[in-house]
């Protein structure tokens, strides 16, 4: 049986061992995801992949992370939570080594093919330690989801933060072999540490179709389709951007993405304790962070028809809005997407919270996938700040889809979790 416990109360042996492990995940397995920003766009082009097939490198990740996601989201019970955990870990390892490799292979279609398929292998291995990862967490501490999770976005955080710059100043300092060994074999140096005993659950009838027919659901949905699509269209383009705008090095560029992860990471533990203690902010967080995140889009460019001077200062600036309005953004949805669950007849163990875990990392790969690829193609064919000022336009879009969700929430319930379908029915 999971360990729970009230606000209150001091957390178990069993608790702070489950804390632990899942911030070994959230770090290892985002410090190895973030290394490329800096340096590889740029390094794909000399291998002759142009801007668009760079966002589709960065894309295909995520359009297999769905995939994985909702598969093992569906058997996580039936496969084992702590399976599932190490064997993404060791998967992801060996991926990030062998991309490592890739310099020695010929350019051109060799090198482009094993881009995708070294990436697509790696996805998964990415979406069965975080789906597992976010399912425990969830079960481990049932009364306190939206802390854990923003106290545990802290060393999401801090892998985001140390990637890029670590990434950069190994690449320039040995080349580019060794920022991939060298955080491939960290990674892997993590499944050893992160065997220990994770719950277990009975198989669930429950399915996806079914979490996903529920108005609020699809709400919220959206909203994390708009955070995840707006960082991988960074991922993709902002490092290319950079160097040819304001001539950074590789180095640089790695301590320019600080300006969008120390926000994320120093706000996310402070917005899951809100959440958790007032959770009818919860819709409310998620329209100021959409609104902000719309403003610093438009203005990363900033949008052409402002007709403001592009200035690092300005970029650095709206990073750090970015930063700090996604984690308003992403921290309540888990805890509202499960908390529908519940409400709806979900049972309460890992089999739901499997599925809640599965369908956020899906919709996130969906994003990560559309971010990159999208706006890879729209900045190929228009420029950075035109596809920069279509990100800010979704983030604007997901804030109306927010307020209708505020709506509901404050006029058909009490508590923070409501059923759009009775208001239907009414």
């Amino acid at each position: 049986a999971s360990a729970s416990v009230g606000p209150n109360q001091r957390m178990t042996r069993y608790q702070i061992l489950t804390l632990i492990s899942m911030a070994s995940v959230n770090f290892s397995s985002m410090i190895c995801y973030s290394i490329l920003g800096p340096f590889f766009p740029n390094e794909a082009m000399k291998k002759g992949a142009s801007q668009t097939v760079i966002g589709l490198i960065f894309g295909c990740y995520a359009l297999c992370n769905l995939m994985g996601s909702l598969v093992l989201g569906k058997y996580i019970v039936q496969i084992g939570a702590k399976v599932m955990l190490i064997s993404g870990l060791f998967v992801s390892s060996g991926c990030t080594i062998l991309f490592g490799l890739l310099d020695r292979v010929p350019e051109g279609a060799t090198f482009i093919t094993l881009c995708f398929i070294i990436r697509s292998v790696d996805a998964l291995g990415f979406s069965a330690a975080m789906t597992s990862s976010f399912a425990i967490s969830a079960k481990v501490f049932p009364n306190n989801i939206a802390t854990v999770l923003g106290s545990l976005e802290i060393f999401t955080g801090l892998g985001l933060i140390l990637g890029p710059p670590i990434g950069g100043w190994l690449y320039q300092s040995f080349g580019y072999e060794v920022p991939f060994m060298a955080l491939g074999c960290f990674l892997f140096l993590m499944v050893p540490f992160n065997i220990y005993i994770l719950p277990t659950a009975d198989p669930t009838k429950d399915s996806f179709f079914r979490l996903f027919t529920r108005l609020k659901i699809v709400l919220i949905c959206f909203a994390i389709f708009t955070l995840s699509s707006g960082l991988g269209f960074l991922d993709a383009t902002l490092s290319i951007y950079a160097i040819d705008k304001f001539d950074l090095s590789p180095g640089y560029v790695g301590l320019l993405l600080l300006g969008l992860s120390l926000p994320y990471c120093l706000a996310s533990p402070l917005l899951g304790i809100v959440s958790d203690r007032f959770p009818s902010t919860r819709p409310w967080l998620m329209v100021l962070g959409g609104l902000s995140t719309a403003t610093g889009f438009w203005f990363l460019g900033p949008v052409p028809i402002l007709q403001i001077q592009s200035q690092l200062w300005l970029l650095v600036f709206m990073l750090g809005v970015i930063g700090f309005s996604l984690s308003m953004i992403a921290i309540p949805t888990f805890p509202e997407i499960l908390n529908c669950a519940y409400e709806n007849g979900f049972e309460e163990g890992l089999s739901t919270l499997g599925l809640v875990s599965g369908l956020f990392g899906a919709v996130w790969s969906i994003g990560m996938f559309c971010g990159p690829t999208l706006g890879g193609f729209t900045t190929q064919q228009l420029s950075f700040e035109w596809a920069a000022s279509v990100q800010g336009g979704l983030a604007f879009l997901a804030v109306s889809m927010a307020i209708y969700l505020s709506y509901y929430t404050h006029f058909n319930t009490v508590s923070p979790a409501f059923d759009t379908n009775d208001a239907t029915d009414g």
